[in-house]
């Protein structure tokens, strides 16, 4: 029987739970944002994805981002579909100190929460059974590709895209569907409604900032210093951006808000991720600083465009993913680490041209993908939930549950 490194399978193992923490981290989050009447209907669509996600990563999920390279690199192939060929024994290529079921259980933790990143978007506007097709449909031919491409040895890793945990396969992608779902699906008919609860959008901060040790240290695949690196970049780029945001809406609204302060640290956590152990600890501040600045002023232009994106995704998520990207093209650094690429301040204009055409690329296919499918997935069940549904809240109309009982307050 193959021996593995016990504190690496060990830190592995944790670093796949912390990223676990993070979907109910993210229900929380959404949940405490959402109005009243739909909280529930939110929730589950973070934790519906834990359990088809991880279906469909062991039947074939896997297999199409990390085996084989398929149409030119875009995609793997089938062959450790159910995953076959893997048994105790088996060590994962990319690192053999750890079993490779161990990488199988810590990149499926990113492709659960992944999609429901999206759901933030259009909450209180979509059917459940809409929802759980496009759960399906977009990992299929969104997540799993750029997984594959930049993670798995396909098109963009061997063109020498970095991306350390995500800024274009989990961040830009999500964002900007998440602005085509938007788009597509129209605005809510009360666009007023308020955060139902501030502290619970407090707890899905603190469980999603906790979570995100294990999402961007835990992305080196080994205990190392650039372990190290990644997680102190992460707490310092998360800080620098949540008081950044908190500073500029003190300014303009004249009062300190909790929510910006919180909004602004996930704000910061999405921008440092693709950049978290490729950069200095400085580079990590000037991130955190401009995801801060960048990040708000998105939010502020969705606003002006009447975009009614209910949760902010794209403005955080999406504009994080790629500012983080591009940023990733300035400061990286093989000084830091010699995996990752020279930017443009260490004299690589080519580096920097390859993050901005990928994260460009990918937010473009991400958009026009999750509006041509939502628009397939309404020919075969209503997306838009009807007006009496969405007047009523989802919670009830569609779960047949309530948040709270009123009755009992």
């Amino acid at each position: 029987m193959t021996t593995f490194d016990t504190g690496t399978t060990g830190f592995m193992l944790l670093a796949t739970s912390l990223v676990m923490l993070m979907t109910p981290g993210l229900a929380f989050f959404y949940g405490g944002l959402a109005g009243k009447r739909n909280i529930l209907g939110i929730m589950i669509q973070s934790f519906v994805s834990m359990g088809i996600t991880t279906i469909l990563w062991f039947i074939c999920g896997y297999s199409l981002c990390f085996s084989g390279n398929e149409l030119g690199g875009v995609i793997g192939d089938f062959h450790k579909a159910f995953m076959n060929g893997v048994d105790l024994n088996t060590p994962f290529p990319g690192n053999h100190k750890m079993p490779e079921f161990v990488f199988f259980a810590y990149q499926m933790m990113f492709a659960i929460i992944t999609p429901a990143l999206i759901t933030g978007a259009f909450v209180n506007r979509v059917t459940f059974k809409s929802y759980l097709i496009f759960l399906v449909a977009w990992q299929l031919l969104v997540y799993y590709p750029f997984a594959h491409m930049i993670w798995g040895g396909g098109l963009l890793a061997t063109w020498g895209v970095r991306d350390f945990a995500g800024g274009i396969v989990v961040h830009a992608t999500a964002g900007f569907a998440a602005l085509a779902s938007v788009i597509y699906v129209g605005k809510r008919r009360d666009k007023e409604s308020l955060p139902n609860s501030v502290p619970l959008i407090a707890i899905g901060t603190g469980l999603l900032w906790f979570g995100w040790y294990g999402f961007n240290a835990g992305s080196q695949l080994d205990v190392d210093a650039i372990t190290g690196l990644a997680f102190v970049n992460t707490d310092v780029a998360a800080s620098f951006a949540a008081i950044t945001w908190l500073v500029i809406e003190w300014s303009r609204a004249k009062k300190p808000k909790f929510v910006g302060l919180l909004t602004g640290a996930v704000a910061g956590l999405a921008t440092i991720t693709p950049a978290a152990g490729f950069v200095s600890l400085p580079s990590a501040v000037m991130i955190g600083i401009a995801s801060g600045i960048i990040c708000y002023l998105a939010v502020n232009l969705k606003n002006k465009m009447g975009w009614d994106d209910a949760l902010d995704v794209w403005g955080v998520h999406g504009m994080g993913g790629v500012t983080g990207t591009i940023l990733l093209g300035v400061f990286a650094t093989k000084a830091i680490n010699a995996s990752g690429a020279d930017g443009l301040i260490t004299g690589s204009a080519d580096f920097f041209l390859k993050q901005v055409i990928a994260v460009v690329g990918a937010s473009i296919y991400a958009f026009i993908f999750t509006y041509a499918m939502l628009a397939i997935i309404n020919a075969i069940t209503r997306v838009r939930v009807t007006e009496e549904e969405e007047d009523k809240g989802l919670d009830a109309s569609l779960h047949g549950e309530l948040a709270y009982d009123e009755g009992v307050l």
